[in-house]
């Protein structure tokens, strides 16, 4: 049998999703801990990676197992994660059903906190204090909308870099700003570098227009600031 398992986690906790020797790591968690309760090997494939200091409200993976899984022994793997990582819900899915390549969306979420320092959302906003224009944040990030060539808002060598962003949204309530982005795939810390563009457009540091053409001419590049891993989370995925 195929299950597919949604989960959150606690970015703060680990070395990022992907398994790796020597360091704590999403995937070689949930194997180590599912494989002894269902006894069973389990190996698991996610719809896709999350680096170091990234959250999930919501991420999935499926994998392959004779057992049937209970109530029971998924209340016995979340006491056993400790709150770290929490199974939210399990389901059969068909036996050709695949976590990565049957997505048709991914929304994530980057929260700032624009005012005081806070101690408590150490880890979990990006805390800055630069005065931000929130007009011309909101006109720049439906630039972002569409199938485009992401390859200035992209780290790292890719074959290919387009991709298609279906919806795209800025919230402000207080001190909280919070950037949505709602696609069919993103790239090695695309969402960090487009809202490391918002807002060096809000703080005045680059132009919409800088933007626009960074989108339509690739090879026009422009170094735009890329925000940091703590305000990540990959809220929720459609199958």
């Amino acid at each position: 049998m195929r299950y597919l398992i949604k989960f959150s986690y606690d970015g703060t906790k680990f070395h990022g999703f992907q398994r790796q020797n020597d360091v704590k790591n999403v995937q070689g968690t949930l194997e180590r801990v599912l494989s002894d309760v269902i006894d069973n090997e389990i190996v698991i494939k996610g719809c896709g990676r999350t680096d170091a200091g990234v959250h999930a409200n919501t991420q999935c993976a499926h994998f392959d197992t004779d057992k049937k899984i209970t109530k029971e022994d998924i209340s016995i793997i979340n006491r056993l994660l400790n709150d770290e990582i929490v199974i939210k819900k399990w389901q059969i899915v068909k036996d050709d059903f695949h976590a990565r390549h049957d997505v048709k969306w991914k929304k994530y979420v980057y929260k700032v906190n624009n005012g005081s320092y806070d101690k408590l959302k150490e880890g979990y906003y990006y805390q800055i204090k630069y005065h931000l224009n929130m007009s011309e944040m909101k006109r720049t990030i439906k630039l972002f909308k569409g199938t485009h060539d992401f390859r200035n808002f992209v780290s790292g060598p890719r074959l290919d870099y387009t991709t298609t962003i279906y919806k795209t949204n800025i919230k402000k309530k207080g001190d909280i700003i919070l950037f949505e982005f709602v696609g069919i795939g993103f790239y090695r810390y695309m969402v960090r570098h487009l809202v490391g563009a918002l807002i060096d457009v809000g703080r005045g540091k680059a132009k919409y227009y800088d933007v626009e053409r960074m989108l339509e001419n690739p090879l026009v590049a422009k170094n735009l600031s890329v925000v940091p891993a703590e305000g990540l989370y990959l809220m929720d995925i459609k199958y």
